[in-house]
């Protein structure tokens, strides 16, 4: 019998190779940006909330991973044409957006130069795991990530709002655009691999979302205390794990809640813990 998630199959090939051809036209026409001339720089606001500073500089660690992000998950897919695609085209989304929180990092005078330069030296001292080993597995890990990354963005850009800095909340908005197109796409493949294997596919979104943790910051000495102040500022939190990203997921997988948690009783994880 085939392996439903043999990710070189002919019908995976043909629908990851469609599902990339509309991420990337829509992408083309609808969604790309530059850093220079689509964020108002000169709004920048140099007496920010150090604590807004904090979680802006905890999502920039998180970016700066993407060698790894890219490194060691391309190899899972390298066979499929339009997986392997979005992958490369994702790395370049995501690029941009750990340069242009850098950037405001350094506009607002909240780091330095040496600051920044410290930072990058500490994150590529460590390499980062992936948290699942299979192409499935990371499918359903990156669809939950891209919605909760999203989420913490957009709930930031209404903290940046309220603190009077146009251009921290007009970037966040174009990152938090990036994010939830991502999170389509990995939702639109999964849906794939429920329509070739439902029990299978439903047994690994119930592991993956029951033992989900945001990707990096813990990997810090200080992950905890930036896990705290997003926490504290209302950005993200377990509730809104479950209410934002878990349940939107599973409603829009036609997944009902009972069949979601049949044979599986263990409770969320905090995210990030």
């Amino acid at each position: 019998m085939a392996n439903p998630f043999a990710v070189n199959s002919p019908e995976l090939q043909a629908g990851l190779m469609r599902l990339y051809r509309e991420f990337f036209d829509r992408a083309e026409k609808k969604r790309r940006w530059v850093a220079a001339d689509d964020v108002p720089w000169e709004s920048v606001n140099r007496e920010m909330d150090p604590a807004v500073a904090d979680v802006v500089e905890s999502f920039c660690i998180v970016e700066l991973y993407l060698p790894d992000y890219i490194g060691k998950a391309l190899p899972m897919v390298r066979s499929n044409r339009g997986w392997s695609s979005f992958h490369a085209n994702w790395g370049y989304e995501e690029s941009k957006h750990s340069l242009v929180l850098g950037d405001w990092l350094l506009r607002s005078r909240a780091r330095s130069d040496e600051e920044m330069a410290d930072l990058q030296t500490r994150v590529f001292q460590e390499e980062y795991e992936l948290p699942e080993d299979s192409p499935v597995g990371m499918v359903i890990y990156a669809m939950a990530q891209e919605l909760a990354t999203f989420i913490h963005y957009r709930n930031l850009r209404v903290k940046a709002q309220e603190r009077g800095d146009p251009a921290l909340a007009r970037l966040l908005a174009l990152i938090s655009v990036d994010e939830r197109a991502h999170h389509a796409f990995y939702r639109a493949v999964v849906k794939l691999f429920l329509d070739m294997d439902r029990p299978g596919t439903l047994e690994q979104i119930r592991r993956v979302l029951t033992t989900f943790k945001m990707p990096a910051v813990l990997m810090h000495t200080d992950g905890s205390r930036r896990i705290k102040a997003v926490k504290e500022l209302g950005i993200f939190d377990q509730d809104i794990f479950g209410r934002e990203v878990v349940l939107p997921i599973l409603t829009a997988l036609d997944i009902k809640p009972r069949e979601f948690r049949q044979h599986h009783t263990k409770t969320f994880a905090p995210p990030g813990n």
